[in-house]
């Protein structure tokens, strides 16, 4: 099965089949948070689509190298070059230092993410590890004209940079002129500056500052936007393929970035793809602490947030996030999280079935059915035409990840196979229609999209199947002896843990409840 991904590049503003630079070879990297407080909801939504991007990257045949940043230093008030490091501001506040509160919130938000089930980076750097490099390419930028020094701070020259003919603006689709009448007003603070498009490379530390380094301007820390741009550069190059963020962040940062990466005299765009995933919203408002909506990644595991009703496991988040394309707003509301929930068990119900489907595939009579079933001379097997729509259920299922990563079309094609799968499952004379190499093949395939690709996983432990295993045993003995007050009883106990009994005639069976 040939597949042509095709992704949506913000810089050109239109989708385009992939194709890397350097192929078998792919380099992602993802803006990672700010490690100054918890990670809120919004906050997710971008590891879990390239989590996913990754995965089907991988599964296509790539050899992806991913780089998530840790901004743990650099990162001011207000997202601009005046104030306070906002890192610095709460060590300040708890009396503690610096890195102790990133090294908490970054452990925190790495933790978060793997019980999203985001698989880990292959990189993980963090600014403040790499101030040498962040140090060398603002000498770079110096160099060859596009920065200046201004006591003991040191400020990308953009107007300098847009007389060149490098396009300031080009990824957020701004013009210059446009934006200098709109900020001359706000230089207050600022005098240090040429022009208020003009940002920080490199700040002289004052008291306030706790996190410094020497440099040959003064002892200082790096600009917000410098880090992504020094450290994408060491670990991909100086030219990759996929750079990805919050749509929050196209500009100033990533524009700020490709302006950076062009001045060390490099003509490219940093990143051949630019993806931006949209914001998240509360019941149709922005999420904000002034708003009372503000709902962190453990507030949601846990449901202490007024905002919902009650708490969401790791993993129906991850599929709510998904019911979406990346490149649309997502709005948090109890319904859609419910409504998420039993999509995930609908899908984990569906891997229940494979291992029977394939062995029911290949039972005897379903083989004996096949072989006997009479085929004219000339003609196509009676299972061609099966085959070949089991075959296009798959196939439309790729379509969607294909088609600009679209999760919500993939899933909606997922749900078309599981119910054809259900069908089988329920009959399973009907297996005899289709090949065994086509149930093969459509239950390799459901498998692979669901965990490998889209990450999801079973939650219940062992232990609780274990648990499960032997309470159906009393189910069945109950029933046997017709103590029939005892099967209600069970099955309502089961029922209010979100597990219905299913009597088959194969036996007694059961599966996550959808309601």
């Amino acid at each position: 099965m040939q597949h042509t991904l095709s992704l949506y590049n913000t810089l050109t503003r239109r989708k385009a089949a992939f194709e890397p630079l350097n192929a078998p070879f792919v380099g992602v990297y993802l803006c990672g948070p700010t490690v100054y407080n918890e990670a809120h909801v919004g906050n997710a939504r971008g590891p879990v689509v390239f989590d996913v991007l990754t995965r089907y990257l991988r599964h296509l045949g790539y050899t992806v190298r991913y780089v998530r940043n840790i901004t743990d230093v650099g990162h001011l008030e207000g997202d601009a070059d005046e104030g306070e490091d906002k890192i610095g501001k709460i060590a300040r506040a708890q009396q503690v230092e610096p890195m102790q509160v990133a090294e908490g919130y970054t452990n925190l938000y790495q933790n978060h993410m793997e019980v999203l089930g985001c698989l880990p980076p292959d990189i993980t750097p963090r600014a403040s590890g790499h101030i040498i490099e962040q140090i060398q390419m603002v000498e770079e930028i110096i160099a060859n004209g596009f920065a200046y020094e201004s006591n003991g701070s040191v400020y990308f020259d953009v107007p300098a940079y847009n007389a060149a003919g490098r396009g300031y603006g080009k990824l957020s689709n701004r013009v210059v002129e446009e934006l200098l009448a709109g900020s001359r007003d706000n230089l207050a603070g600022q005098e240090e500056k040429r022009s208020p498009l003009d940002f920080a490379l490199w700040k002289r530390a004052d008291e306030r500052h706790l996190m410094r380094w020497p440099s040959p301007w003064s002892d200082g820390f790096p600009g917000w936007h410098l880090e992504c741009s020094a450290m994408s550069r060491k670990y991909l190059g100086a030219e990759f393929d996929i750079h990805g963020g919050g749509l929050d962040l196209m500009f100033p940062h990533h524009e700020c970035e490709i302006a950076q990466s062009q001045a060390c005299n490099h003509p490219t765009n940093e990143a051949q793809v630019w993806m931006h995933n949209n914001m998240i919203t509360v019941n149709g408002a922005k999420m904000s602490k002034s708003l009372g909506n503000f709902i962190t990644i453990s507030q949601l595991f846990d449901g202490s947030n007024a905002t919902l009703a009650q708490a969401y496991s790791p993993m129906t988040a991850r599929f709510f996030l998904m019911q979406a394309h990346y490149r649309s707003t997502v709005d948090i509301t109890d319904e859609g999280l419910q409504a998420a929930r039993k999509g995930y068990r609908k899908l984990m119900n569906g891997l229940r079935l494979l291992d029977k489907l394939r062995d029911f595939s290949l039972s005897p009579d379903v083989i004996k059915a096949r072989t006997v079933a009479p085929v004219a001379e000339g003609k196509a097997p009676d299972t061609a035409a099966a085959d070949a729509e089991l075959q296009k259920l798959v196939q439309d299922c790729y379509t969607g990840l294909n088609d600009d990563l679209n999760t919500a079309r993939a899933i909606a094609s997922l749900f078309n196979l599981l119910r054809k799968l259900n069908g089988f499952a329920a009959n399973p004379a009907t297996l005899a229609t289709v090949s065994a190499a086509a149930v093969q093949t459509a239950t390799d395939a459901y498998q692979t999209l669901v965990q490998d690709v889209l990450g999801l996983v079973d939650e219940p432990r062992a232990s609780a199947e274990d648990l499960l295993r032997l309470t159906l045993e009393f189910y069945q003995e109950a029933k046997s002896t017709k103590a029939y007050d005892k099967v209600d009883q069970i099955r309502a106990a089961l029922k209010e843990q979100g597990i219905v009994v299913k009597d088959t005639k194969a036996g007694v069976d059961w599966a996550y409840s959808e309601e």
